[in-house]
């Protein structure tokens, strides 16, 4: 029953790109071989014990010694404890990780954002001013529905959208000096309608937006982002500025640099905000726009919206493919990985604690079952219940202790391993470790307190009669 409910968890949870997850199952070979295997374990580590032969001593009860045994046991609870420690460690760095993963900044402002991607066929649409009328028309019929604040176009979209790039070297601006071709990396940029920065909420920092006189075939101005700017004119006003750049061979017109506008991450939350600027859409008639990207801000909910953006879509050409999404889902799309990670090593995590928590119980438990009659002499002897209690726990602590010292030890080595899947969060955290090694031990001091209780309420009389 468990296998089920975990299976269905994971393929809820695991990211795109994982090949016919949908048709994951429990296979019956797999059941039979872990049943096997459990029965198998069951059944050795019971008769063990059973064939080896017992000392002299421990018949009579008169000494107690350690025994092969007892070290082996001891062993198996010092290992699992590490073990837990290791993945409790691993855990905790994958959350703290997908926890800052999550509120990191993107620039932009995600909430009642719906956007609607959409490809043209090539044979429907084979030339640039039938595409510009489709989406002229198509941005004006999405404007005239009620509870639609702002309109946007553009030919890719952050935070994970693939976007047009030119060579940095490829950038001219008059009086500066020209950089050797193949230095300075790749720059961004994407064409988008007047309305984009206001529908994405990107603010424009210096300078103005684009305006609807911006989308005349005569006009050609650009802005830059943040980080464009400061790489091309570091804290000079970059503002009237004429620049020039090359793609695809061809060498586009001057523009002038109108604004400013904050960086926004292009290529996924965890790296940073790469240099790119924005030029009007329909400004170059020679570039094709068969698929683009819609952005609505509106105050409806995507399930009121949806069905009345597909209509007027239909309308328009109900042969177009249009895919819908909210950019909170775009954006939690690029979570996806590392809260499956998180999740499933916390899991394991989970488990192992569990499993090490039983070991120290069970453990614990037959020392105070083995222990009973010498319990009984001491408290006949003057030995108080919170003296028993002391005396089984500190024998809980040795074995505690030493996996607890494994652990750090092996949480050292391990977290090296996890470095790459981690964001912003230091591999060695002293605040993690202590904090994941005190949860360690309040777990096994609450595993060991229970039969420690019951060691300290044993009646000396019983005991003493005990065999």
């Amino acid at each position: 029953m468990l296998a089920y409910i975990l299976l269905d968890v994971f393929v809820s949870i695991a990211p795109q790109g994982i090949a016919r997850l949908q048709q994951a199952s429990l296979d019956l070979r797999v059941l039979a071989f872990c049943f096997m295997v459990s029965l198998s374990s069951g059944v050795f580590f019971g008769i063990v014990p059973a064939l080896i032969k017992p000392l002299p001593e421990s018949l009579v009860g008169k000494t107690e010694r350690t025994t092969p045994r007892g070290f082996f046991r001891h062993a198996l609870v010092t290992t699992q404890i590490a073990g837990s420690l290791i993945l409790l460690t691993g855990a905790g760095l994958l959350l703290r990780s997908l926890w800052r993963i999550q509120n990191v900044s993107t620039g932009l402002e995600p909430q009642h954002v719906i956007t609607a991607e959409i490809n043209l066929s090539e044979y429907r649409y084979p030339e640039m001013p039938q595409q510009l009328a489709f989406f002229h028309e198509l941005e004006a019929r999405l404007n005239r529905i009620p509870g639609v604040g702002t309109v946007a176009l553009s030919n890719s979209l952050p935070p994970s959208g693939s976007m047009q790039a030119t060579f940095f070297a490829s950038i001219e601006v008059p009086g500066y000096p020209h950089l050797a071709e193949g230095t300075g990396g790749m720059v961004g940029f994407r064409m988008v309608t007047s309305k984009y920065f206001q529908a994405l909420g990107i603010p424009i920092v210096r300078g103005r937006s684009f305006t609807e006189q911006d989308r005349s075939l005569r006009e050609h101005p650009v802005i830059l982002s943040e980080a464009l700017a400061a790489k091309m004119f570091s804290n000079e006003d970059p503002i009237g500025k004429m620049l020039r750049f090359t793609t695809l061979g061809s060498q586009g017109p001057w523009r002038t640099i109108v604004g400013i506008a904050a960086n926004v991450k292009n290529d996924g939350l965890t790296a940073g905000a790469d240099p790119e600027f924005y030029i009007p859409w329909k400004d170059d008639p020679g570039t094709f726009v068969r698929h683009s990207y819609v952005t609505i801000l509106t105050s409806l909910s995507a399930a009121t919206l949806l069905p009345w953006a597909r209509s007027e879509i239909s309308g328009l050409d109900p042969t177009v493919p249009v895919e819908f999404a909210t950019m909170t889902e775009r954006i939690g799309k690029l979570t996806e990985r590392p809260r499956f990670n998180a999740i499933l090593l916390s899991l394991f995590a989970g488990f192992a604690l569990l499993l090490a928590a039983l070991g120290i119980y069970g453990v614990v438990s037959f020392f105070v079952t083995q222990r009973t009659q010498e319990i009984g002499v001491r408290m006949a002897l003057g030995a108080t219940p919170l003296g028993i209690s002391r005396m089984v726990l500190a024998k809980m602590a040795r074995w505690t202790v030493a996996g607890a010292t494994l652990g750090l030890l092996g949480s050292w080595f391990f977290a090296r391993l996890l470095e790459s899947l981690l964001f912003e969060v230091r591999v060695h955290d002293p605040l993690l470790l202590a904090s994941v090694l005190l949860l360690l031990l309040a777990v096994a001091l609450l595993a060991a307190w229970i039969p420690a209780r019951r060691a300290a309420r044993v009646d000396p009389m019983v005991a003493l009669r005990y065999e």
